[in-house]
Parts: C-alpha cells; sequence; structure tokens
C-alpha cells in the first residue's frame, strides 16, 4: 500500500501539534505523561507568588502552581497547585508561601500533619499561611535602623547648621588663633622633651648611682627582714604581754590594799602614824642638834647636869627647838 503524499502531510500537521500541546504544557509546569493530584489554596495576598512556582514538601520540589485567580466577590487570591507526589497529604495540612531567598521569589510549601490521618483527595482545598520571608525580616530589622538614621541625620544636619553660625568670619578667626597657639605648645612640649633627655643623658652616671643605692637599701632591708623573723618576735611579744600581766596583778594588789605597799598606799592610819613618827624624829634630831649636852654629858669636874626644858621656837629658822 503507498502511502499519500497527503497523508504524510497530515501526519506531520498533527505531530506537530501534538508537539506544541505537549510543549505548552511543559512550560506550564505540567507533563502530559504524568498523573497530577490538584489541590487549591485561598489566599488573601499572594505576596508577588507567580504561575510555575515550585510547591515544595519538606524542602523538595513536588509539583508547580497551575493558575492564580481571584473572587469577584470576595477579593481572595484561589491558586491552584498540581502536584506529583505519592506522598500522603492530610486535609488539615497547610500550604504555606515563603521566599526561600533573596533572587528565587516566591513558593508554596506544604507542610504536613502527620496526626491527621484523614488524607486529602483530588480537587480539595488546603489551609494557607504565609512565612515571613528572608527580605521581610530584614526590611523589619532595617525598619527601625532606618528610624534612627533618620533621627541622626536630622541631628547632623543641626549640628552642621550649628557649626555653619559658629563659624563665620569671627569664629574662623578664633579657630585659626587656636590652631595657632596649639602649634606653639606643642613646639614647646618638644622643647621641653628635648631639654628633659639631655638631662637625663648629663645624669646618667647620678641616676644609675641612685638606682645602685637604692637597690643595695633594698637588699640591707631584706637581711633586717630575715634577722627579725629569725628573732621570734612572737615569743618575745608573748613575754612581755606575760609581765605586763603580772605588773597588772601588783598594780590591782597595791589598789586594793594587799601587801605593805597596799596598806601604806591605802591605810590613812599608818600614813598618819608615819608622818608623826617622821614629826617626832625631827623635834628630837633638833633638840640633839641646839642641846648635845643633855645627851653626851662629860663633866671633868663633876658639874651637875642642866634640867631639861622642852624646846622651843627658833625665831630666826622657825624650826622647832
Amino acid at each position: 500500500m503507498k502511502i499519500t503524499r497527503e497523508i504524510k502531510t497530515a501526519i506531520l500537521v498533527i505531530a506537530a501539534i501534538l508537539l506544541f500541546i505537549w510543549g505548552y504544557s511543559f512550560l506550564k509546569g505540567r507533563n502530559l505523561f504524568t498523573d497530577y493530584k490538584t489541590f487549591y489554596v485561598e489566599y488573601k495576598s499572594v505576596e508577588g507568588l507567580g504561575t510555575s512556582a515550585p510547591v515544595t514538601l519538606n524542602g523538595m520540589v513536588v509539583g508547580k502552581v497551575s493558575s492564580i485567580s481571584i473572587n469577584e466577590n470576595t477579593g481572595l487570591l484561589l491558586v491552584e497547585m498540581q502536584l506529583n507526589t505519592d506522598f500522603p497529604i492530610s486535609k488539615s495540612s497547610i500550604a504555606s508561601i515563603y521566599e526561600p531567598g533573596f533572587i528565587g521569589g516566591k513558593q508554596i510549601a506544604i507542610i504536613p500533619n502527620f496526626e491527621d490521618k484523614d488524607l486529602a483527595v483530588d480537587g480539595q482545598k488546603l489551609q494557607g499561611g504565609i512565612k515571613m520571608g528572608l527580605t521581610d525580616k530584614v526590611g523589619d530589622q532595617l525598619a527601625p535602623l532606618q528610624e534612627k538614621l533618620e533621627k541622626l541625620l536630622g541631628s547632623t544636619e543641626k549640628l552642621i547648621s550649628g557649626l555653619n553660625n559658629v563659624l563665620d568670619p569671627e569664629g574662623q578667626k578664633d579657630l585659626k588663633l587656636t590652631v595657632d597657639e596649639l602649634g606653639k605648645t606643642i613646639e614647646q612640649f618638644h622643647k621641653l622633651s628635648l631639654n628633659v633627655n639631655n638631662l637625663l643623658e648629663t645624669n646618667k652616671t647620678q641616676i644609675n648611682g641612685v638606682v645602685s643605692n637604692f637597690s643595695t637599701i633594698s637588699r640591707n632591708f631584706s637581711k633586717i627582714s630575715d634577722s627579725l623573723n629569725k628573732a621570734d618576735l612572737g615569743k618575745t611579744a608573748r613575754n612581755l604581754n606575760a609581765t605586763l600581766s603580772r605588773v597588772d596583778g601588783i598594780m590591782s594588789g597595791l589598789e586594793s590594799g594587799k601587801g605593805s605597799m597596799g596598806k601604806l598606799l591605802n591605810d590613812e592610819a599608818f600614813y598618819q602614824n608615819i608622818k608623826n613618827s617622821t614629826k617626832e624624829l625631827e623635834l628630837l634630831l633638833q633638840d640633839i642638834r641646839l642641846y648635845p649636852t643633855r645627851y653626851v654629858n662629860i663633866s671633868i669636874f663633876g658639874k651637875k647636869n642642866k634640867p631639861y626644858t622642852g624646846p622651843v621656837i627658833d625665831s630666826v629658822s622657825n624650826d622647832i627647838k
């Protein structure tokens, strides 16, 4: 059987049409030879999500977004997803829009609920969610920083305005004089530094001698410290403490009238007896000095002794005779 040219042309046209349909479906993210499951999700905002955006499950791409339409009555956006996976997806699973990076654009991540055993069927509507992406997080972090930066720029502008007001021709003149004086001060400090260096260089020998003497004094002090350490100052202090304790006991005995010294210090009658005895002894010595013959009588010719008379007051010395 001979195939005519018309039949060949028809076969070629049909193959081209089928190839076009397959290519168009492939570009839309759907393979004609693969069995897909269709799920729907409603969002108030898709946050820039587009068709053919990947749909991932635990980070693995399992499908794509096939279409996005808006409900004219509610204003909600209906997203159609076509998934190519045998993984069991429950009805309570969440389809969350997220941003994997700065360049990748928005995607949908299926977050399954393993506790729910009721599986979603083809054409099921899943719960929607939106996960804050990296750009949104950076934006939230940059918002307070932007506000602070604006305040800082305002303060800087005020500062610059104040400086412009201060740095008028008169202020510029004063500032120049201040800089000149500062330069002179630095020059004087440089000269002073040179003088100090010259002084140190000139008296280097004396400084070395002072340092050597200080080192010798330090060694001597170390030897004295060792000697004091070996002298057992603790034992000396304990002996001194014991001696002071005994002295304190003696003083307590004297104050309480114990012993002869204590009675002498505290007995008024004893004191008066000593005083009277001393007075009588004084009178006796005075009488012996004035009338020695009463006590030592040497008579060659047998002269009689004079009768004893008591001592009288000496008008010259005001003493008792």
